[in-house]
C-alpha cells in the first residue's frame, strides 16, 4: 500500500510540473491576434542608422551626447560641491569607531547624509533658483548666463570652508592670479580645492569621535589582561559598553548637532 501511495504522488508531481510547463509555451505560440488586449507590454525598438550627415545634423548628435555624458557625472560633481563629503565621512566613521561592522547600513547612512545635506543647502540651492533657474525658465537668461549666476551661490558656499591653503595649491598648479573676489575663483580651482578641505575638516571630527571609544577599548584591554583572559577578544566585550556608552550621551543627537554647527 506505501509503495501505491508513493507511486500516485510521483504522478500527480509529474503531471502538475507539466502543466506548469506547458501551459506557457502554448500561451507565447498563440498567435498575436488570439491574445487580443491580454498582451498589455508595449514593443521598443531601437534603430541605429546613417542619421544626418549635414554639419547641423552632425552638431546636434555631438550636442546629445555630450549632454548625456554631463548628466552621467553631473551627480558626483554636485556631492562634491555640497555638504555630502564631509557628513557622510563623519557618519563612516561613527560606525568605524563603535565598531558595529555594517550597523547601521551604508543605504541609512547615505540617505541621512543626503537628507541633512537638503537641509544644509537649501539657502544655497534657493538662491540658484531665484538667480538662475527662474530667470532663465521665463527666458530672460541664456543658457550660459543661467550657468554663471547659479555658480555664484555654490562660489559663496564653497569658499566659506575652503582653506586659502588648499586653494592657493591649485591656484599655483594653474599659474593663475590671485582672485580678487569669490565671484572670480575658477571652478575648476574651487571644486578640488574645497573637497580637500572637507576630507580634513571630516577626518578632524573623526579623530575627536574615535578617543572615547579607544578609551574603553583599553580599559577593557587592561581589565582582560589582568584577569588572565587574553584568549577573549576585546572587542566582543568592549563593544556593548561603547552602544551603552552612546546611547548616555545621545550620540546621534551630538553628532548631528556637530556637523550642523560646522557649516
Amino acid at each position: 500500500m506505501k509503495k501505491n501511495h508513493i507511486l500516485l504522488l510521483l504522478c500527480l508531481l509529474v503531471v502538475t510540473s507539466a502543466s506548469v510547463f506547458v501551459v506557457p509555451t502554448m500561451v507565447s505560440a498563440a498567435p498575436a491576434g488570439a491574445a487580443g488586449s491580454a498582451n498589455l507590454i508595449p514593443s521598443i525598438d531601437f534603430q541605429i542608422g546613417d542619421g544626418d550627415k549635414t554639419p547641423s545634423g552632425t552638431a546636434t548628435t555631438l550636442k546629445i551626447l555630450l549632454m548625456l555624458t554631463v548628466l552621467s557625472v553631473a551627480p558626483a560633481i554636485l556631492l562634491l560641491m555640497t555638504s555630502f563629503t564631509r557628513i557622510v565621512v563623519v557618519l563612516s566613521f561613527v560606525r568605524n569607531a563603535l565598531a558595529t561592522q555594517q550597523m547601521p547600513p551604508n543605504q541609512v547612512l547615505v540617505g541621512l547624509a543626503l537628507f541633512m545635506t537638503f537641509f544644509i543647502m537649501t539657502p544655497t540651492f534657493s538662491a540658484v533658483n531665484e538667480q538662475a533657474v527662474q530667470p532663465f525658465m521665463e527666458g530672460k537668461l541664456t543658457q550660459q548666463q543661467a550657468l554663471v549666476k547659479a555658480s555664484i551661490p555654490f562660489k559663496e558656499f564653497m569658499a566659506k570652508q575652503t582653506r586659502a591653503k588648499d586653494l592657493q595649491l591649485f591656484l599655483d598648479y594653474m599659474k593663475a592670479d590671485r582672485p580678487k573676489t569669490i565671484q572670480d575663483i575658477p571652478l575648476t580651482a574651487l571644486v578640488p580645492a574645497y573637497a580637500i578641505s572637507e576630507l580634513k575638516t571630516a577626518f578632524q571630527i573623526g579623530f575627536m569621535i574615535f578617543i572615547p571609544f579607544l578609551v574603553i577599548d583599553m580599559v577593557v584591554s587592561s581589565v582582560l589582561m589582568g584577569m588572565g583572559m587574553m584568549m577573549l577578544p576585546p572587542v566582543m566585550i568592549s563593544l556593548p559598553f561603547k552602544i551603552l556608552l552612546f546611547i548616555m550621551v545621545d550620540g546621534w543627537y551630538l553628532i548631528v548637532k556637530s556637523l550642523l554647527t560646522s557649516f
